[in-house]
Parts: C-alpha cells; structure tokens; sequence
C-alpha cells in the first residue's frame, strides 16, 4: 500500500507536469491534473493542498534532495553544478513555470526551497559561539536573512538563465553565482575596467 501512495504522488505530479506544457500554471485546474493522473479529485488533496505546492515538491525530489548529499559533504560548488544540472533536465518545464507571477509566481517558490536548504545548511555548521558572534556584530541580521540573501541571489541567475535563454552548461551557470557571490563589487569592476 505504501508504494500505491508513492505512485499516486508520481502520476499526479507526471499530470500536472504535463498541463504546464500545454498551459499556463494559472489556467490549470486540479479536476485536469486529477483526470490525467487517472484519479478522483479528492485525491489530490490527500497529497497536496493546491497546485504550487505540486511545484514545491517538485522541486524538492528533482532538484534540491538530489543535491543534499553533496552539501552535507561541504561540497557547495559541487551541490550549485548539480542543483543547475537538475534544472537543465527538465529545462523547458522550467521554462514554462518562470512565467508565472504575482504571489505564488516560480520565483518565490524556488527562493523558498533554496532559503531552506541553506537555513539547514548553516545551523548544521555553525557553532553556538558563531551564532553568539553574529548576533553581537550584526544585531539584525540572522541566519534566515543570510539564507534569503543567498536563495535570491542564486535564484535571480536561475531566472536570467531560464528566462533569457543564456546559452551556457550547468558548470557555467555555476561559475557566475560562484563569482557574484564571492567577489566583491569592487573586485568585478577592478577586473574589468
């Protein structure tokens, strides 16, 4: 029975990858995505509770979770390469879900997902004396701040990746989060003036 649960999930998430090929996020309707996945509509909701946590989920199992081994490793450029290389298999679904906006838009769900693994990331790493420090150095600013600044950075390059159809490898997309994140402005420009 456990396995029946788990393949539902499956065909369900399959529908509805499927509809986003064909139609806007917006326009999708869970009666399509649980008339495509073969199921009753009551269904859906006993594993999800709308359609962009289907997204969030997404996300998780093909991009994030894959990648987790390699950054509980201390693997970060490893885990940015794989992260990217995940993305590019599914390139054009991607593609097709930067379009959508407003308050539920793509944009918002991967900085979420991206701020949590990182969130996890640095509480796992940082020591009770680290956490004391940047309290007492920069009152305002927390690990969840932190976590945030870095999602929307790595998720502004994954939008101009997908959105503007940058013709570069995973391993490139990489190279310029690793090189805006780690260089200073200062840095950029003496390089190239």
């Amino acid at each position: 029975m456990a396995n029946s649960r788990d393949e539902v999930e499956k065909q369900l998430i399959k529908s509805f990858k499927e509809l986003v090929m064909t139609t806007p996020v917006d326009k999708i309707t869970i009666k399509e995505i649980t008339d495509g996945a073969g199921v009753i509509r009551t269904t859906f909701y006993n594993h999800f509770q709308d359609k962009y946590e289907v997204i969030e989920r997404i996300l998780w199992k093909e991009i994030i979770d894959p990648a987790r081994p390699l950054l509980d490793n201390d693997m970060v450029d490893e885990t940015f390469v794989l992260i990217f290389k995940n993305v590019e298999k599914d390139k054009l679904f991607y593609q097709k879900l930067t379009r959508m906006e407003g308050q539920n838009s793509f944009e918002q769900i991967v900085i979420q997902c991206i701020r949590k693994l990182l969130e996890e990331y640095m509480e796992a790493r940082m020591s009770p004396e680290g956490k004391k420090l940047l309290k007492r150095k920069y009152r305002w600013m927390t690990v969840d701040l932190i976590a945030e600044y870095y999602a929307r950075a790595m998720t502004f390059v994954v939008m101009t990746w997908l959105q503007n159809g940058v013709d570069t490898t995973p391993e490139g997309v990489a190279q310029v989060y690793e090189d805006i994140l780690r260089r200073s402005l200062d840095d950029i420009l003496e390089e190239l003036c």
